[in-house]
């Protein structure tokens, strides 16, 4: 009686602050908590159990996958978009 939503294996799911939506751009493995930009404290693991239920949550109400879509302008689901920047020639941190 159960519903199983596969997420892609590259969604940030531990490095998403699951308080404020703001991706974490490195953690090395050994990381196991970590403090966010708003103040959020996160534990690794329940962080991205808590993460991995919104995007499941999200899914099942609004249809979509969890995968990235190919289609879609920068490959984003349509969980989480954000406007693309014109950053010719500046790399990303």
């Amino acid at each position: 009686g159960r519903e199983v939503i596969a997420v892609d294996r590259f969604f940030p799911s531990s490095k998403l602050c699951s308080a404020c939506g703001a991706l974490q751009n490195k953690m090395l493995l050994h990381v196991r908590t970590w403090t966010c930009g708003c103040g959020a404290v996160h534990d690794r693991d329940v962080n991205a159990a808590k993460n991995l239920l919104a995007a499941g949550l999200a899914a099942a109400a609004c249809g979509d996958g969890v995968r990235p879509q190919r289609s879609t302008p920068g490959g984003q689901s349509s969980m989480k978009q954000e406007p693309r920047r014109a950053t010719a020639g500046i790399p990303r941190l």
